[in-house]
């Protein structure tokens, strides 16, 4: 009938490749332009060609196309759906390959799988299930907050992306968050779920709750899986499908803008620690002393943001270059660009003024008030963006500096940390042992150990520590029996069986 025709046109979306540009999309817009007056779609995407992975387009003529059903039942599915949806622009020709999707599969899907299989795995063994009240956010550890921070950023930003047709961006947002979700949330937090933290187990069950509904749409069979596995049976009340579920809506606080810029600044500070401790060929699993970091980005940390830094680095404290007194030098020189759009043809001036100031003195003043004096024109202050300063530890320290940000190591070891050094390398051994032994994550286990010297003494002071580590009920010095791990290199010999 005329009103239903009127309701459905034009058409919202319309979808061909390129090659239906003259063909199938012009025809269409020019009989309902000669006809109606306007054109009978509103939005159109016009896609790429699909290549194969030497870059020459799929014929049959060349013998070069991959049937999609093959594909499917070699890849999976969803691998399929997601590469199509999220591996390239839309109207971007993109080659298509087994690596290629297998790439999907392994940083993707596979990853967001073994995250669900982690919480699985603990919510079991702690006896945990998503039923009561949840912990208020506000009271859940920083880890926690940052998590539902930046999911419910997320949820806004995925939103706004499909709905203006951007797969791709989409894509590229769930599979940034999936990695950063078990890269640094998940395993900063094991201890947490060792513990049957409930705080950690909750959120981390919203979370993926949350990106299973996200993901839907792209991948609709593995969040499928999920959500009978782990919604299902958990949740009174849930949707028997996560395809009948409601679209996600941020929740609590919003998005806390602060304490994701926060965790930004520990994330980049712990990579710059990582990167002075491969300069200095010194093992993460080495204790330091601590590290200093600059005194702008230490002013953004709270107390607990700076313990997951010293803990994630392995060192027993986290300082500002501003407190590290009379180890640190100095050096400070104007910023030019931003110099001269308060100073112009005087910038020069100003920076030279800059140069010969005090340095250590120029940079207490600014990490203090933000702003300093210089020596130009009478005095003149100047404000922290407009001056660079460079803070370099003299000899004993590991230091990196990447994009004007600098971070040093203490690498003074004293027989104190040589023996917490000797420690981990044991809990290391034991851990490797408990693995190839095909025990489970949770069981207990009875340890025999005998060491030479230093280690001895090291292990007998730290007993209660690695006992905690490996999951042992006892740790008895003496010569051990049956399946016997030995490493002459640190003087040890070892065994375990499960308690």
């Amino acid at each position: 009938s005329k009103e239903k025709f009127e309701r459905a046109f034009p058409a919202d979306f319309i979808s061909e490749a390129i090659d239906q540009t003259r063909g199938w999309f012009y025809s269409q817009m020019a009989v309902s332009t000669l006809v109606f007056g306007e054109s009978d779609f509103r939005t159109v995407v016009c896609l790429g060609l699909i290549l194969a992975e030497d870059g020459r387009k799929m014929s049959k003529h060349l013998g070069n196309i991959l049937e999609p059903i093959p594909l499917m039942d070699r890849h999976g599915a969803d691998a399929v759906r997601w590469f199509m949806l999220a591996g390239g622009s839309p109207w971007a020709s993109r080659r298509v390959g087994h690596s290629t999707i297998q790439e999907t599969v392994r940083k993707v899907l596979l990853t967001f799988w073994n995250a669900v299989s982690f919480q699985s795995l603990y919510a079991r063994t702690s006896g945990w299930a998503p039923v009561g009240d949840a912990p208020a956010v506000a009271d859940r550890p920083v880890m926690d907050r940052w998590l539902v921070a930046v999911r419910n950023q997320l949820i806004d930003q995925v939103t706004a992306a499909l709905e203006g047709y951007d797969t791709q961006r989409a894509g590229a947002l769930l599979s940034d968050f999936v990695d950063d979700l078990s890269n640094w949330y998940v395993r900063r937090s094991r201890r947490r779920f060792w513990a049957g933290d409930e705080a950690a187990l909750w959120t981390l069950h919203e979370t993926l709750d949350v990106v299973a509904r996200l993901m839907a749409p792209m991948a609709p069979f593995i969040t499928e899986r999920v959500w009978q596995d782990m919604i299902v049976p958990a949740v009174p009340g849930a949707p028997e499908s996560v395809h009948l579920a409601t679209w996600p809506t941020v929740q609590g606080e919003g998005v806390d803008a602060d304490l994701i810029e926060s965790m930004a600044v520990a994330r980049r500070l712990v990579e710059l620690g990582r990167g002075a401790r491969s300069e200095a060929q010194v093992k993460t699993r080495q204790p330091l002393r601590r590290i200093l970091v600059p005194g702008a980005s230490f002013a953004k940390l709270g107390a607990e943001l700076v313990a997951e830094i010293a803990n994630e680095l392995n060192v027993g404290a986290v300082e500002s270059f501003a407190s590290a007194g009379d180890v640190v030098d100095y050096t400070a020189k104007g910023n030019f660009r931003a110099l001269g759009k308060r100073f112009g043809k005087d910038t020069p001036k100003v920076a030279a003024a800059i140069a010969a100031a005090d340095a250590a003195a120029l940079a207490v003043e600014l990490d203090e008030k933000g702003s300093a004096s210089v020596d130009f024109d009478g005095g003149t202050v100047v404000s922290a963006d407009e001056v660079l300063i460079s803070e370099r530890p003299r000899a004993g320290w590991s230091v990196v500096n990447e994009q004007g940000e600098t971070v040093a190591l203490d690498l003074e070891l004293t027989q104190e940390l040589v023996r917490a050094g000797l420690v981990r390398e044991v809990i290391r051994l034991v851990q490797e042992q408990r693995k190839s032994s095909g025990l489970e994550v949770s069981d207990r286990i009875a340890l025999t150990w005998t060491a030479d010297g230093e280690l001895a003494q090291a292990l007998r002071e730290a007993s209660s520590f690695v006992a905690e580590e490996v999951l042992a009920t006892s740790l008895s010095e003496g010569e051990p029996t049956g399946d016997v791990v030995s490493d002459e290199g640190l003087g040890l010999r070892f065994a375990l069986s499960k308690a």
